[in-house]
């Protein structure tokens, strides 16, 4: 499946919600949370896929996975031990536009989550023979990713969607190139682009700003200070992608360009992709899956990004129906455009809120919604 990309939505005003940004550039931002125990914190860079140079693909996710292998204070194991004596949970993502690290812990040990983030971002060490161990785990990801039809299809989708630049390249690499990828190009890397403007710190629960802010200027001193190279913007080409295998099922990925993260028109994008594929109520699966029994697996997503965005249908089917399905699908799609009844948008609007309210609940998802905002 495509990254899971977290419900966006505006932030609601909140006299919880404090934004700070120290001199370097460092934004700060996080919202207390009334009865709740715990606090999540992270750093959330901006600095994923589409921020390489295609020498250097997959350099943002070999980062992330370098991070916890060891610092100047802290061997791999003792950043896994510390966070695990107090009971927490420490871990980190790529995407195509951001990398984050995060931390989940009881309220009295966000100065031990900051300690650890802090360090792995300004201290990593690098040690030769752990990113050589990564380098093999990476390229066993890659493999895994390679040998999984219903996983590889969406990096040959954003491929085909944006081709020949950074956008539509695979956010593990390419395996080539990790092969060949020196300890130089990662230090490179994150010395460009892990500066305090080009990152936001982040924390959600129950806290005081002003103490995140006091354990921010503390332990992210020393990010490096050289500005980020801005990204290149991204340029929808579309078009068609067919691999052969010798497969049971066929996976189809169709798609098109839609809007970015702040478009006006991106809840309208949601409430559409959930009105055609959104659960088993959905156009697709009542029309595909239950009324002609096409396919096993049908659903449609949004995935918006800061200057373009992509709607997709994903359906895994035999490949007898595969033949039916596309024409079945695309008809959908048009007559999604002049017939939505009030009890289908109905539908859709209360799943859309109760997937919002439920997040709502969760430290982690907003503290995730609020470095999104101010990234």
């Amino acid at each position: 499946m495509p990254h899971k990309t977290p419900l966006r939505i505006p932030t609601l005003p909140s006299d919880a919600i404090q934004v700070t940004t120290l001199p370097s550039g460092l934004t700060i931002v996080t919202e207390t949370m009334p009865r709740v125990e715990t606090v999540s914190f992270g750093a959330y860079v901006a600095a994923g896929t589409r921020h390489e140079d295609a020498a250097v693909n997959g350099a943002s996710h070999f980062l992330e996975h370098m991070a916890f292998k060891g610092t100047a204070r802290r061997d791999a194991a003792a950043i896994a031990r510390e966070i695990e004596n107090v009971g927490g949970q420490i871990n980190a993502y790529t995407a195509r536009e951001n990398t984050a690290y995060y931390c989940k812990v009881l309220k009295e040990d966000v100065g031990l989550a900051a300690d650890i983030i802090g360090d792995i971002l300004t201290n990593s060490a690098f040690v030769p023979e752990e990113l050589e161990r990564e380098r093999g785990v990476i390229l066993q990801e890659i493999g895994q990713a390679n040998d999984t039809p219903d996983d590889i299809i969406f990096d040959h989708f954003q491929n085909t969607a944006y081709a020949d630049q950074a956008m539509g390249r695979p956010t593990l690499g390419d395996e080539a190139i990790i092969k060949q990828m020196q300890r130089g190009a990662l230090t490179g890397y994150m010395q460009a682009h892990y500066g305090p403007k080009n990152m936001v710190v982040a924390a959600a629960g129950a806290l005081e700003h002003a103490a995140v802010l006091d354990l921010a200027r503390s332990h992210f001193a020393g990010l490096p200070q050289q500005p980020a190279p801005a990204a290149e913007a991204a340029r929808y080409t579309g078009g068609e992608f067919r691999e052969e295998r010798d497969l049971d099922q066929v996976h189809v990925v169709l798609g098109f360009e839609s809007v970015a993260y702040r478009s006006p028109d991106h809840h309208a994008a949601m409430l559409l992709s959930t009105l055609l594929g959104g659960g088993m109520s959905s156009r697709l699966f009542q029309e595909i899956r239950e009324k002609r029994g096409l396919v096993y697996s049908i659903y449609s997503y949004t995935q918006p990004f800061d200057d373009s965005g992509l709607f997709a249908i994903y359906a895994g089917t035999g490949e007898k129906e595969a033949a039916e399905l596309v024409p079945v699908t695309l008809a959908e799609l048009l007559r999604v455009q002049h017939d939505v009844t009030e009890d289908e948008l109905n539908r859709a609007k209360a799943q859309l809120r109760a997937s919002l309210l439920m997040s709502l609940e969760s430290t982690g998802s907003r503290c995730e919604q609020l470095a999104r905002q101010w990234q």
